[in-house]
């Protein structure tokens, strides 16, 4: 499916469980903490950024990894190349620092490349992470085309085919979408995302205050309302919250439909002994 293609269908294609996440989210509040309220990404559940012993925590406590995918892309003038990867890794992180887990860093694949050889790959990736103890795996991606959750789909089925890990592929918004939670290209949706995460990076000068085509085609390469009208912070803040919860409680689900016996940590210790690398 072609972005323009998704960005038609995609509102009524997609489950609208903003609504529904709304009307439950006090009931199913995680027992150690809510969601941060600022838009900073907490070192502490990111993978790169821990030591050993805080791996080890994080997996016993909530045996979950989040793998957010991306691309290089265009997006229009006003916002940073790499921004489905940055959209959904931060995401991620707050989806983590409320529920637990851990957030692997950014994969820059995508369903563009040869499936052939990209999907073995990531199946590598994941195979490697349920080796690490990890018994969810859910591999979001910020590049809303139906491809590219087919990829990590064809990739997590023979990691989770034993029946001792669970996993999935999901848009960032596939769980949340609705009124508040919402996507597009470079559009109202995204440039939010990008002014609550990061406002440095975004640069609404550069395009301009004329006519701005908000039909995916050149010039703009823009596709949904016109961020100059309706992007904020604001927006952003609101639509971060919907889609990281609604992944948070999708997590708990799949650990709960694993056998009992399968929904711990499956790693002796994070130590040389036992673990090197994913």
């Amino acid at each position: 499916m072609k972005r323009r293609e998704f960005l038609r269908a995609n509102v009524l294609g997609l489950a609208g469980g903003a609504l529904a996440a709304e009307a439950t989210e006090a009931a199913d509040q995680p027992a150690h903490g809510a969601v941060n309220a600022d838009n900073r990404l907490s070192p502490g559940v990111q993978m790169q950024f821990m030591r050993p012993g805080q791996l080890e925590a994080a997996g016993r406590k909530f045996p979950v990894v989040y793998v957010p995918f991306g691309l290089i892309e265009w997006h229009g003038r006003h916002l940073p190349l790499g921004n489905d990867a940055l959209k959904a890794h931060a995401i991620l992180v707050k989806c983590a620092e409320q529920f637990g887990g851990v957030v692997y860093p950014p994969v820059y694949f995508h369903a563009g490349f040869a499936r052939e050889h990209l999907v073995p790959v990531l199946t590598d990736l994941f195979t490697r992470l349920k080796r690490t103890g990890f018994r969810v795996i859910l591999g979001v991606s910020g590049h809303n085309v139906r491809e590219q959750i087919e990829m990590i789909d064809d990739a997590l089925r023979p990691v989770t085919a034993d029946g001792t890990v669970a996993g999935s592929g999901l848009w960032e918004i596939t769980l949340s979408n609705g009124p508040e939670s919402n996507t597009d290209h470079a559009a109202k949706w995204e440039t939010s995302n990008m002014m609550y995460f990061y406002p440095d990076l975004v640069d609404m000068s550069e395009l301009g205050d004329g006519p701005l085509n908000l039909d995916m085609k050149p010039p703009s390469g823009i596709g949904g309302e016109d961020p100059r009208r309706h992007a904020s912070a604001t927006v952003g803040r609101r639509n971060v919250e919907l889609a990281a919860g609604a992944i948070g409680r999708k997590a708990r689900q799949l650990l709960a439909s694993l056998p009992e016996q399968h929904r711990s940590f499956n790693l002796k210790a994070v130590s040389p002994e036992n673990w090197w690398l994913v």
